[in-house]
């Protein structure tokens, strides 16, 4: 148990985050006011007292006080007195541990913002690096990355209507099973079979609504995303009216610059099914292995085999699928590098448009979470280290992909990132022109550039505003995480989405 107890009750997030990415494998608490209590009273691992000329981290080994810059005054609790707690427990804590975290200190899911915010400032890529590294604490290596990402984002990006464009997310909550480490509301598809078409009413309720709301603001459908879950575990003639449906509610859709459906689980994908995907004009799938090592498969819940992974693969393209990306998982248990690097060299082997390369994320909720409650920290056996991820990275460089979008999560195995790695723009000796493969949501998420709505269970859409002065706002609502409630509430989950965008 990691401890720590505040004299105010400020930034205790960041500081349960810090201290958890140095010490993953112990529960941490941040203690303010009566939650102290006997805790407190003996000698906690970490006391975090402020005042207005000065911030003092009180560890069990030693003791820093860091005053207020000058001109400065910590009493107004803003951004300097935040950045100079999380250098003063980055600072210490890698002084104390002897470790360098690949992040340094930041704890944010989108530190290619960052990047992109220096970008548009006139910054160079070199500068926006070298910020990185200098006032948070970041590797070389993951600032140069960020940079580079960033640089791909900012042109692909550009390309949109960031004013009248938005993007349309729709969620299917069902999977074949439910794998170890997911946190996503999804359902197993058995016990839903016979409401299935109950849920797709809903979905098309939601639909209408916001078709008829966006068209009446003269915004315009960009990219469609079918996510999940699993969608391609509907049937054919269910996949076959949501995908009319969405066709007859935006009739733009024949014209959107991407239209991609997770057909992520090898098991769920059929002939009939892709040729209902290719009919309606989807442009992109996933087939996700997360590995290619049975063993593994079988841990994790993956009621599939390898074998299986590649039959789907070479299935979707022999059914005209030209832009197909596969997920992998760093970390996975009992996984080396050396199980990674087979993955890897099976997946070289079917020549995918992009790769996701994701590192695992311990998530509450997840039925991982509950096996280290039960069994301890060590009982996933996942070490992921800088040999492990930058195997994978030379892995999709090998592939001819190029990294274009990147994202953290908490509780990430070694403190490290999710890279979308994809195919860029190539000219064939024959003259061909193949255009990139990029994803364009998956950047959208990330740098939240343009609104999104967002229809199912635990989906969040997003509403973003430039205003006069060239400000972005972000606004959000959610649908209820689990479909019964969704279902009985379907008119509030409209209406949320309704006030959110008018």
């Amino acid at each position: 148990m990691i401890t720590a107890c505040v004299n105010l009750d400020l930034y205790r997030y960041e500081i349960h985050a810090m201290l958890k990415a140095f010490y993953p494998a112990e529960d941490v608490k941040v203690l303010f006011g009566e939650q102290k209590g006997n805790e407190c009273e003996s000698k906690p691992f970490l006391e975090v007292c402020y005042a207005e000329d000065s911030l003092t981290l009180t560890f069990h080994l030693s003791t820093s006080r860091i005053p207020a810059p000058e001109g400065e005054d910590f009493a107004r609790k803003g951004p300097v007195l935040k950045a100079a707690l999380k250098h003063g427990l980055y600072d210490n804590l890698a002084k104390i541990t002897g470790q360098r975290l690949p992040w340094g200190e930041l704890i944010g899911i989108r530190p290619t913002k960052l990047v992109s915010a220096q970008l548009r400032a006139g910054r160079t890529p070199e500068e926006a690096a070298a910020m990185l590294m200098e006032e948070h604490r970041v590797s070389r290596r993951k600032a140069d990355l960020a940079a580079e990402i960033a640089v791909r984002e900012e042109e692909i990006l550009s390309r949109l209507d960031r004013e009248k464009g938005y993007s349309l997310y729709l969620g299917v909550p069902f999977c074949p099973t439910t794998c170890l480490y997911c946190s996503f509301p999804s359902y197993a598809i058995a016990g839903w079979k016979t409401r299935v078409g109950e849920y797709l009413s809903a979905l098309e309720r939601e639909m209408q609504a916001m078709a008829e709301l966006m068209a009446s603001q003269g915004k315009h459908l960009e990219t469609i995303y079918i996510g999940g879950g699993t969608p391609t575990t509907l049937e054919p003639a269910e996949l076959e009216r949501l995908l009319s449906g969405i066709e007859r509610f935006f009739p733009e859709t024949g014209q959107v610059l991407e239209f991609t459906v997770e057909a992520g689980r090898p098991d769920s994908i059929t002939p009939e099914k892709l040729a209902v995907l290719r009919a309606h004009g989807v442009s992109r799938i996933s087939v996700n292995p997360q590995t290619m090592n049975d063993r593994t498969l079988a841990l994790i819940g993956r009621r599939h085999t390898v074998q299986q992974v590649i039959d789907a693969f070479c299935m979707a393209r022999e059914a005209g699928m030209d832009n197909i990306n596969m997920d992998i998982i760093l970390g996975l248990p009992g996984e080396s590098d050396a199980d990674v690097a087979r993955t890897l060299q099976e997946i070289q082997k079917l020549g995918p448009d992009d790769l996701t390369v994701h590192t695992l994320a311990v998530k509450r909720g997840s039925r991982m979470q509950q096996w280290i409650e039960t069994l301890g920290y060590d009982a996933i056996h996942s070490c992921v280290t800088d040999e492990t991820v930058e195997l994978a990275a030379r892995g999709a460089e090998a592939m001819g992909l190029v990294p274009y979008y990147l994202y953290r999560q908490k509780n990430m195995s070694g403190n490290f990132e999710n890279v979308g790695y994809a195919r860029p723009e190539r000219i064939l000796p024959d003259g061909t022109r193949k255009p990139a493969r990029y994803g364009i949501y998956n950047m959208l998420i990330i740098e939240e550039v343009q609104s999104i709505v967002a229809l199912g269970p635990g989906s969040v859409s997003k509403c973003v505003r430039r205003g006069e002065d060239g400000n972005v706002t972000i606004a959000r609502c959610d649908d209820a995480r689990d479909i019964p409630t969704y279902l009985s509430n379907i008119d509030e989950m409209i209406a949320r989405k309704i006030r959110l965008f008018s």
